[in-house]
């Protein structure tokens, strides 16, 4: 490889990276997005699954958790369609709803507890992902952002 070509690989690389790591993130949110459905449909049932536990400061109904990780879950896998395609505001969403997924998991840590922890970890390898790699890094060799028409 000579001097010349050597920019042009780095940056092919950059660019490898940055779709690699943007495709990550889009399969990780869109799992959270359909595990998330699934608890949110197992709490509104008010399932055998879940603990009660008592005294517990951030004590609230099951159902209304229920509630609220389907609609967190049906929102990340509508961000994770905007994953897939690249697109800025789908990681900008992207991170916003895994941080709102870390803190609705926290919150109700006692009711499940094992699966709670797995949420947090998972949101928190996709903000990793959405954050590592910059907007400069998805031009390709030509400028053009992917998916970009002429």
């Amino acid at each position: 490889m000579t001097a010349t070509h050597a920019p042009r690989a780095a940056h092919s690389t950059k660019y490898a990276w940055a779709a690699g790591l943007t495709t990550f993130a889009g399969v990780m949110l869109t799992l959270v997005g359909i595990l998330d459905i699934f608890r949110g449909i197992m709490a509104i049932a008010e399932d055998d699954v879940f603990l009660t536990t008592r005294n517990y400061v951030f004590q609230f109904d099951l159902t209304g958790w229920g509630w609220i990780h389907l609609a967190l879950g049906a929102v990340a896998v509508v961000i994770s369609i905007g994953l897939y395609r690249a697109a800025t505001w789908a990681r900008v969403l992207g991170v916003a709803i895994a941080g709102l997924v870390i803190i609705a998991n926290f919150l109700s840590l006692p009711y499940y507890p094992v699966w709670s922890v797995i949420m947090i970890a998972m949101s928190g390898f996709i903000i990793w992902a959405l954050c590592v790699a910059r907007k400069e890094d998805f031009r390709d060799d030509y400028g053009d952002l992917p998916g970009a028409d002429g």
